[in-house]
């Protein structure tokens, strides 16, 4: 266990890197991250919960089982990377790392890349220590890959115009509509029903109209 208590979020991001266990508790019963929230350094928070190490995204880079392809081609996990570990999840922003790199914005890609996420999202609700917030957000991007694979099959202006369908405001406030039907969207597909995240986000959200 570390204790990010310095805020430095480098070195936090250093001692992860490093192979730092992040679920391993202190002599009271507190994880890295609610030491890190009891003395207010939520950067260290959000550069923990957003941490996937590489080698458990390249466990997928290679056949497994009776497969005799994996599941995803190895010049893909760099980028996908990338995107798993952004801490900024507005969709316009994973749209545009989706667009800048040439590799990932083909329908094929995103169709294996949003496979092997939902994959992820899995393992993260079936293992021993559950993790919620991580199996949330790869559900999330896998979503946007989803609507990326859409928007470049039946759209000329592709990856732009999905960007512009998210940014385009409602007429008489400026709303971005599209943009929370997304997210709403996404929240509503997630497939674990009885998870606490889940359950709160849906509270939340529920009486607030759009």
């Amino acid at each position: 266990i570390f204790l990010p208590n310095s805020g430095n979020k480098e070195i936090t991001w250093m001692m992860l890197e490093a192979g730092a266990e992040t679920d391993v508790v202190n002599s009271v019963g507190r994880t890295a991250a609610q030491m890190a929230a009891f003395v207010g350094q939520h950067d260290c928070v959000t550069v923990i919960n957003n941490f996937f190490p590489r080698e458990r995204l390249d466990y997928y880079t290679k056949p497994q089982g009776l497969d005799k392809e994996p599941k995803l081609p190895v010049k893909l996990a760099g980028p996908l990377h990338k995107i798993i570990t952004t801490t900024n999840m507005h969709p316009v922003k994973i749209v545009l790392l989706v667009k800048e790199n040439p590799l990932l914005a083909e329908v094929e890609a995103l169709q294996k890349c949003y496979r092997v996420l939902d994959l992820i999202c899995e393992k993260c609700m079936k293992q021993k220590d559950m993790n919620e917030v991580l199996a949330m957000k790869m559900h999330y991007i896998s979503c946007i890959f989803q609507k990326c694979i859409t928007f470049l099959k039946e759209r000329e202006d592709k990856l732009d115009g999905f960007i512009k369908s998210l940014l385009k405001g409602r007429d008489n406030d400026g709303f971005p509509v599209y943009q929370e039907k997304l997210i709403r969207e996404s929240i509503r597909k997630f497939p674990y029903c009885e998870a606490t995240l889940l359950q709160q986000l849906v509270r939340s959200i529920a009486p607030v109209e759009i």
